[in-house]
């Protein structure tokens, strides 16, 4: 497993290099995510602002993997409490240069985001939705133990699509 990076929390003063990842995730991927590439083009600072703000309110969390020797983002988890006693998994992306289980990137951010949710909601699930057609993400949370509960959710960006729920039990 390769090393060369360190992950952190996100802060609110990370916004330019969240906007910088976000802007990259939604070029390269874009049907895992709830929002054009020309809109997140079109937000304000003030927005990125408020969404780096947002991972660390209580409840929240944001998580980026930094190249310690140039700070490059080099991806990003995060995760929310839903008020019912289970967690949410959003914002997952690597960069293409740091995908695959050799390199450990994926694993170390979601071992992250998995120890918080087990602290924060011991007995509920984590929970996910990813695209019907991403077949590689599916085939990651599956070697991670995720299943799939059964439930779509219509794609907010074309209807005729869907996202499949997948769950991790914690308890």
């Amino acid at each position: 497993m390769e090393s060369g990076f360190d992950i952190v929390r996100i802060a609110e003063d990370d916004w330019p290099r969240m906007r910088e990842l976000r802007l990259e995730m939604l070029a390269d991927t874009p049907l895992a995510f709830l929002e054009t590439l020309e809109n997140a083009r079109r937000e304000p600072e003030q927005e990125w602002r408020f969404r780096a703000a947002r991972t660390t309110r209580e409840g929240s969390l944001g998580l980026a993997a930094v190249d310690p020797s140039t700070g490059a983002w080099l991806g990003t988890m995060g995760a929310y409490l839903d008020g019912k006693g289970d967690a949410m998994l959003v914002s997952v992306y690597v960069t293409p240069a740091w995908r695959g289980p050799a390199k450990g990137l994926t694993d170390a951010l979601l071992d992250g985001v998995e120890a918080w949710v087990r602290a924060a909601v011991p007995e509920g699930r984590l929970l996910l939705h990813v695209h019907e057609q991403n077949p590689r993400a599916q085939a990651f949370y599956a070697r991670r133990g995720y299943v799939t509960t059964g439930r779509t959710i219509p794609y907010p960006l074309d209807r005729t699509q869907n996202e499949l729920e997948m769950a991790l039990p914690l308890g």
